[in-house]
């Protein structure tokens, strides 16, 4: 998995995130001053603790700092950094605060789908699958179904670098708009992956922190997921009906060619599946993850070094670097007057924490909204169900714009990269409502 977390900078897509992102922050910062000047904040450390979180998150929201060559996981690096020199966490808190098992767990995860990759294997299989639509409609639902389901294992990401090269080659060649199905993609992949802990960053991270069962988490989302992923056919099939009218597709040469290693591919599948099985069978995942991801090392086809290549380790990095920055915060600034304060906001209701997570999510992306809310959600009566209301709203959120994902801006320039431009405005006609659809059905299912 070769997705670097400064490759996609958001400023590139819309000015418009980076400039609410900055405003929020000195709106925070203000408030900060005002708390201070009041006697609210009484000690250096503190007012540290807040500069160090408003700057970390400005930074991770919009991808870079004005006039430095940083990216995000650059930012959550220094922001780690600076909680230890300024005194707010002392080094070995600092080391606590890093939870292991979710590092463990992605970890694992990059290396079975980094030789699933190697071996052809993903690409073979949703080819195969692709390749034998003879309908425009049909194409998309195969491209649905196909993103939807791998990713729902396999991290989404991950699963729109191997299909959008796929979709763009088959849309093409079959002399048909590409669009659609590039979006199908990308949708697809964030609703799918809202299925289990597995299915993206966010939610590797909350199975870690929350001992969600993988069973239990899979059975709560995976309906609302299946239900998505109807609305999205549905969704793109209204908004580009004149393209689905069209009767049997026109079929010529594919440029794209897939070469499997297959005993590579064997391996990959096989320990791939056991893997999962394992998660089923109620294994710990980050152990379980990392087993597989030992086995599939131990191999005379393939060097390690190529392995590592599509590990992304700046993503590691900031998932470290943010464990941190947040600890500090909320060993520093999260008293108890400041919980009673942010409990008045009724996080306990569904529709309230769903609400709060899409809307944090859009302004700093998924995976640093989902550890921003983790004191809060600890605290609630029922943490479990708030745990999985976050990986809901905070995963189905990310359809709501190009930028609300990492999965969308792959896709969109990976599509770039054919002559396709999917805009900000098209993309935002067909993910905003269904973002929000999606996230209703979420609530009714999780208020039952």
């Amino acid at each position: 998995m070769d997705i670097r977390t400064s490759d996609y900078d958001l400023k590139p897509r819309t000015r418009l995130l980076p400039a609410l992102v900055l405003g929020a922050a000195a709106i925070t910062a203000l408030a900060c001053l005002a708390l201070f000047l009041r006697g609210g904040f009484t000690t250096s450390r503190r007012l540290a603790a807040i500069a160090i979180f408003i700057v970390t998150y400005a930074a991770v929201a919009i991808g870079r700092l004005p006039w430095l060559r940083i990216d995000r996981a650059g930012a959550a690096f220094a922001g780690a950094g600076l909680m230890v020199a300024a005194g707010v966490l002392p080094l070995k808190a600092a080391y606590d605060a890093i939870d292991f098992d979710t590092i463990t767990l992605l970890l694992g995860v990059m290396v079975v789908v980094a030789n699933l990759r190697l071996s052809g294997l993903l690409g073979f299989a949703s080819g195969w699958m692709i390749e034998r639509a003879r309908h425009p409609l049909t194409l998309l639902v195969a491209v649905v179904v196909v993103s939807g389901v791998l990713s729902a294992f396999l991290v989404n990401d991950a699963i729109c670098l191997a299909m959008t090269p796929l979709v763009m080659e088959t849309a093409l060649s079959a002399r048909r708009n590409p669009v659609p199905y590039a979006m199908g993609v990308a949708m697809a992949s964030n609703i799918g992956s809202t299925a289990t802990i597995t299915g993206n960053p966010q939610n590797i991270i909350i199975g870690s922190i929350s001992h969600i069962p993988y069973g239990r988490f899979a059975a709560a989302l995976s309906p609302v997921a299946a239900i998505g992923l109807l609305l999205t056919i549905a969704m793109i099939a209204i908004l580009y009906r004149e393209e689905f009218r069209a009767g049997r597709m026109t079929r010529v040469e594919r440029r794209l060619s897939i070469r499997p290693n297959r005993p590579l591919m064997l391996k990959s599948g096989a320990v791939a599946i056991a893997m999962v099985a394992a998660f089923f069978a109620g294994v710990a995942p980050a152990r379980a993850a990392i087993g597989a991801g030992a086995v599939l090392m131990l191999t005379r086809r393939v060097k390690s070094k190529r392995i590592f290549a599509e590990i992304d380790w700046p993503l590691l990095l900031m998932f470290a670097g943010l464990f941190i920055v947040v600890a500090g915060f909320e060993k520093t600034v999260l008293s108890a007057n400041v919980i009673t304060l942010i409990g008045r906001w009724h996080l306990e209701r569904t529709a309230m924490l769903a609400a709060a997570t899409a809307v944090l999510s859009n302004m700093v992306s998924n995976v640093p909204a989902v550890m921003v809310l983790g004191p809060f959600v600890a605290r609630l009566g029922n943490h479990e169900h708030g745990w999985l209301t976050v990986a809901m709203a905070s995963t189905l959120a990310g359809n709501l714009t190009i930028p609300g994902s990492i999965a969308n801006l792959i896709v969109v320039q990976r599509a770039r990269a054919y002559g396709v431009e999917i805009g900000f405005r098209e993309y935002l006609a067909a993910g905003a409502p269904l973002a929000i659809l999606t996230i209703l059905i979420g609530v009714i299912f999780l208020s039952r």
